[in-house]
């Protein structure tokens, strides 16, 4: 087989990966609900099936790309996915809520494993403006498989069961493993003969698990003060690990990341890219699917199927973007991209109302996925831009941190957002319609989500004031998702002027 062959078929062989790996992240989704009457646990617990695989996702991201880099890509990216795939056997088969949550955990090491170094990868196995087009292909994976999880998810789960999501990696899986072996060229072991810096790595771990699970504390307790102990003490010593991390780095022979690659302002404006395109973008994508699975009362099925009009542009301006990106500026079209998002937001804003459809709604998806089609790919190659061959593991591995955390911090964020301008809305209705006092704070006790679900239970429904209240709740999220959209579309035009003033289309590699 021709060398330009094998290339192509490496490519579809890390892309198999990155699809199941980021797949998993939202297809599951979907799944919860079926999964509550299985297992029969609150749904507070049941959140944890999400929450586990976030948090292991984040926290071994950078210890996989480390990894890689020092002992082979190949290697690692191979024993992550066949990692990936036993564990989802095991979920698929799990007998309980806790093995499933820890077979979760597990799956995301692997999944951390295939996205964060499949970048590296393709870095390495391609040169010149293939590098451009493979790396854009690879960027259009990625965004179709985060958008597309509750079309997927919904048709497995409707089909086959809530265990189909997890067995579905076995075939694909084979096929990539089988392809990961044939077709994608090793890359040196930059530091087979360094020591591991075991410091390093715990200290980074112990950061990125602190941040993360202060913000799923927040989210999943949206009544707690940031100065809780349970919110703020976790972010706190995120901070403490974090300056022990860079202290560390800075003293160590042989650190495990390289701190001056931080003085790449490219590098830099990619990471603040990341962080704006998960926080702004990904994260908005949570509440968009509440909004036409609760609110407006679609299928996920048919969610995921209106959700083309968002996800199918990652698929077709992946390639296009990669071509074009080596023939005229990434930075301003990444700029470009994040300001047609940010459209997007302000145009749901003037579309925003209780009996909004989907013609109202089409133009916002249409828009935010051709900003996700756009940006995502050439974040990728211009992020690694400068980049040592050998630190290329680490820097993709960043910003794919910077990524997931912009995520779980958006999501945060806007939930705040939402749940305080939903509390205030119910609360000016509320005394008008004369409702129990009690029934009142339970609504704003229980949030946009699950005050969703108490306005339209069998019981509320049997009331007189029934239409009314259902009215006020529906217009609260409304009003709440507005907000959101002002707050998204501000850190999307931020990301868009980090992007103009600190990346730069130099070649410069640092060392």
């Amino acid at each position: 087989m021709k060398d330009s062959s094998k290339k192509w078929f490496s490519l579809i062989a890390m892309s198999l990966g990155v699809f199941m790996g980021l797949l998993d992240v939202t297809v599951v989704n979907v799944a919860l609900p079926t999964m509550q009457k299985v297992f029969n646990e609150p749904f507070a617990q049941l959140q944890w099936v999400l929450n586990a695989y976030t948090l292991v996702f984040a926290v071994t991201l950078l210890i996989v790309s480390k990894m890689g880099d020092m002992y082979g890509r190949k290697k690692v990216f191979l024993a992550s996915l066949i990692l990936f795939v036993i564990a989802s056997v095991v979920n698929g088969f799990a007998p309980t809520l806790l093995i499933l949550d820890i077979g979760r955990g597990i799956q995301a090491i692997g999944g951390a494993g295939m996205m964060s170094l499949s970048m590296a990868l393709v870095a390495s196995n391609f040169d010149g403006k293939r590098r451009g087009l493979a790396l854009g292909i690879l960027g259009s994976v990625i965004g179709l498989s985060s958008a597309s999880g509750p079309l997927v998810g919904g048709l497995l789960v409707d089909a086959f069961g809530w265990s189909s999501i997890f067995f579905i990696n076995l075939p694909i899986g084979i096929i990539a493993v089988w392809m990961t072996i044939r077709f994608v060229n090793e890359t040196p072991s930059y530091g087979k003969d360094q020591k591991i810096d075991f410091i390093g790595m715990i200290l980074s771990a112990a950061a990125l698990f602190s941040a993360i699970y202060g913000l799923i504390q927040k989210e999943t307790h949206i009544n707690w003060a940031w100065t809780d102990l349970r919110v703020g003490g976790w972010l706190v010593l995120a901070v403490v690990f974090l300056a022990l991390f860079i202290y560390a780095e800075a003293k160590v022979q042989n650190p495990m990341m390289n701190l001056k690659m931080f003085k790449n302002i490219n590098f830099v404006g990619s990471a603040l890219v990341a962080f704006a395109l998960g926080s702004g973008i990904y994260a908005f994508n949570t509440y968009l699917t509440v909004l036409m699975q609760n609110y407006i009362g679609w299928s996920a099925f048919d969610t995921g199927i209106r959700q083309l009009a968002l996800s199918v542009w990652s698929l077709i301006l992946g390639p296009v973007v990669g071509i074009l990106g080596n023939r005229f500026s990434k930075k301003w079209m990444i700029v470009a991209g994040l300001l047609i998002s940010g459209a997007g937001f302000l145009f749901l804003i003037g579309q925003m109302s209780p009996t909004m459809g989907y013609a109202q709604l089409w133009p916002t998806l249409v828009m935010i996925g051709i900003a996700n089609g756009i940006v995502n790919p050439l974040l990728n190659s211009a992020g690694l831009e400068g980049v040592a061959p050998h630190e290329m593991g680490m820097a993709s591995g960043l910003l794919n941190v910077f990524r997931q955390f912009g995520t779980s911090f958006g999501v945060v964020i806007l939930g705040l957002v939402e749940a305080n301008r939903y509390a205030d809305v119910v609360n000016q209705h509320a005394a008008g319609l004369h409702l129990p006092a009690k029934l009142t704070q339970g609504l704003i006790n229980a949030g946009p989500f699950s005050g969703h679900q108490i306005a339209f239970s069998d019981v509320i429904s049997k009331a007189p004031f029934a239409h009314e209240l259902q009215k006020v709740v529906v217009n609260a999220f409304d009003k709440g998702l507005v907000q959101i959209c002002y707050v998204a579309g501000a850190i999307v035009l931020i990301g868009a002027i980090g992007a103009a003033f600190f990346m730069r289309e130099s070649k410069e590699i640092i060392e």
